[in-house]
């Protein structure tokens, strides 16, 4: 068979799955492929460092160049993460003719414009499966699988990290931060796990599907995004007894051609789909207007599935099929007409709110009074008997209200917060 010759630019977690795919490996990906993708060059900072992959001799190197000035070397999977030197690299592959496989999920929903548009004018594709859900193939099935479709909405588990954790406290009563340490422990989370618990790669995520699903090309920080890290054991506690489980869900609508988007932990229903995806695992249901509902389920992270999705997109760039996707779906392309999104404050959900009021009457008659004036309508009401004779004593009072706008919700806690009857600012949780 005709080789093609491959880079891989980083020989971190998902470079090492890659390479090992590529090398242990060769004649099922030459099958599918019908010629040999050849692993010409790996690219790394330390040439020194031990690895847990065996490079044949001549491979590795330190010096980019060996992959920009080679006109032989033709397809690279730039591995790499975070904003710089990623970007740069990239704009320099393509402007060196490469073909290129990214698995960076923020490069592309900062960059994803001016990356596309440079790939786009010098004839060159990016393939990016692995960006988004591990080795769920989402992006193939939302970007061609399912263009006779209109896509209508998006729900999605899209963070391993944030999704064992929260399994973890709802499965062991475990607090917050005792299980992020184990998450650490167990690989999950990063030593700094903020980008994950605070909703960041979910947003970033979902602002790639979007593009995908909606023609959105906006600024992720733009979703509206709330995380897990202030999530408590108590709402965990009261959710099961309501019926419900919490994750934190990315959601993607079409309401009147504009999208609504959020990132947030949700209420789900047990026994449907979305509620029941335990620990690391991903999770996307997508609605289309032919083909109804379709459920995703695999694993989102970690090295092989990652690679799993890497070296599928090598062999399709190898094939020739990206070069035909990428041009076809004119990807954060301005001829897309892109969509807004939609005011969130008038985004229509059902809400669970949790607040410590004063066990004493006429409180329950003011704080409904309130959710009354602002034309929220209560579905039902959770309140404990206070066991402490002191006449300020206080109780959890839980309350699922019917739907109702965002902004109704939110100009009722502003209400609630000027009461000496609660004690606390209320958590608010959306309800699926």
């Amino acid at each position: 068979m005709e080789k093609t010759k491959i880079a891989i630019i980083g020989l971190g977690t998902v470079g090492t799955g890659v390479a090992n795919l590529l090398l242990d490996h060769g004649d099922r990906t030459a099958r599918h492929a019908g010629r040999i993708p050849w692993l010409e060059k790996v690219v790394i900072q330390n040439i020194s460092k031990s690895r847990d992959v065996e490079i044949p001799a001549g491979v590795l190197t330190d010096n980019l160049n060996e992959v920009l000035q080679n006109p032989e070397i033709t397809v690279v999977a730039q591995l790499i993460g975070g904003l710089e030197p990623a970007r740069t690299i990239m704009l320099q592959l393509l402007e060196a003719g490469k073909d290129i496989i990214t698995a960076n999920k923020a490069l592309l929903a900062v960059h994803g414009p001016e990356l596309f548009d440079k790939a786009r004018q010098l004839g060159r594709c990016i393939a990016f499966e692995a960006s988004v859900a591990g080795g769920i193939p989402i992006i193939t099935n939302i970007g061609q699988c399912l263009t006779a479709n209109q896509v209508t909405s998006l729900h999605g588990i899209l963070n391993g990290t944030c999704n064992f954790i929260i399994t973890q406290m709802q499965e062991h009563s475990a607090d917050y931060e005792k299980v992020v340490k184990e998450a650490q422990r167990l690989g999950y989370a990063e030593t700094d796990p903020t980008l994950d618990v605070n909703g960041a790669d979910t947003a970033q995520k979902l602002s790639i599907l979007s593009q995908l699903a909606f023609g959105m090309r906006g600024n992720w920080e733009d979703i509206p995004c709330k995380g897990i890290d202030d999530l408590d054991i108590a709402d965990i506690g009261f959710a099961d007894r309501l019926g419900y489980r919490i994750k934190l869900l990315a959601m993607a609508k079409l309401v009147d051609n504009e999208v609504e988007m959020s990132v947030s932990p949700t209420l789900i229903k047990k026994g449907s789909p979305l509620a029941e995806v335990q620990d690391a695992f991903n999770a996307i249901r997508v609605l289309g207007d032919a083909v109804g509902p379709v459920f995703y389920h695999g694993q989102g992270a970690g090295q092989m599935p990652t690679a799993s999705a890497v070296v599928a997109d090598i062999i399709d760039t190898v094939v020739g099929r990206s070069q035909i996707t990428f041009n076809n779906l004119e990807l954060w392309s301005e001829n897309n007409r892109p969509r807004s999104m939609a005011d969130a404050g008038q985004s229509i959900n059902r809400y669970y709110l949790r607040m410590q009021v004063i066990d004493q009457p006429g409180v329950m008659a003011e704080i409904t009074g309130i959710l009354g004036n602002n034309g929220v309508s209560i579905a039902s009401i959770i309140q404990h008997k206070s066991e402490n004779q002191n006449t300020n004593a206080t109780v959890p009072l839980v309350i699922m209200s019917h739907n109702t706008t965002q902004t109704a919700i939110a100009n009722s806690v502003t209400q609630f917060e000027q009461s000496e009857n609660i004690e606390t600012k209320a958590v608010v949780l959306k309800v699926l």
